[in-house]
């Protein structure tokens, strides 16, 4: 069984809005090595179509990136990515994926199929799957900002403090660190 890891952009105050990290060539590299170190992607429906309206015409060279955004791209674009969704049924991006029916039982099958991990790059969908307590690892990218405003990273709260151990953390050029924590259990 493959460990379930949660991972995203965040300001020093918790904000999840991804238009508040910063996206450069060191950014996007940490994500790629995450993306590649992991079996299949898992995302709510929202992060979903956001990133369905952007990476595969990237991908296919439809729109102009730099090397780093291409190859993320393309990698995307093999990548098994799975969806959690209770509105939309039809997702036609390349190796994407329908996670229905029972949450914890359909995540639990994700991890049990794919040793190497999965990654979970939805904000909302985290907060669920952590009140399921099937969150492994976290690997969060903090960003030397400070937003002022949300998302935050689970506002809807969950059952209880989660204690984490650290396992690195790794200072980019950019000011961004890396911080890498297994969930304490």
């Amino acid at each position: 069984m493959g460990p379930l890891i949660f991972s995203l952009n965040l300001t020093l105050d918790g904000c999840v809005d991804h238009q508040e990290g910063i996206a450069d060539d060191e950014t996007h590299a940490f994500f790629t090595r995450l993306m590649d170190e992991c079996g299949a992607m898992l995302w709510g429906r929202v992060t979903y179509e956001m990133m369905e309206s952007a990476w595969p015409a990237v991908a296919r060279g439809d729109e102009e990136a730099p090397p780093a955004l291409r190859e993320w791209a393309v990698k995307l674009q093999a990548k098994p990515k799975y969806v959690v969704s209770s509105t939309r049924k039809d997702f036609p991006w390349a190796n994407s994926h329908h996670v229905a029916g029972d949450l914890r039982e359909g995540v639990q099958k994700l991890k049990d199929e794919n040793p190497a991990g999965v990654l979970l790059g939805s904000g909302k969908l985290a907060t669920g799957l952590d009140r399921l307590d099937l969150i492994d690892e976290y690997q969060l990218l903090v960003h030397p900002r400070i937003a002022g405003h949300g998302p935050t990273l689970h506002e809807g709260g969950l059952p209880g403090t989660r204690r984490l151990e650290l396992l690195s953390a790794e200072p980019l050029r950019n000011g961004a660190v890396a911080m890498h924590y297994r969930r304490a259990r």
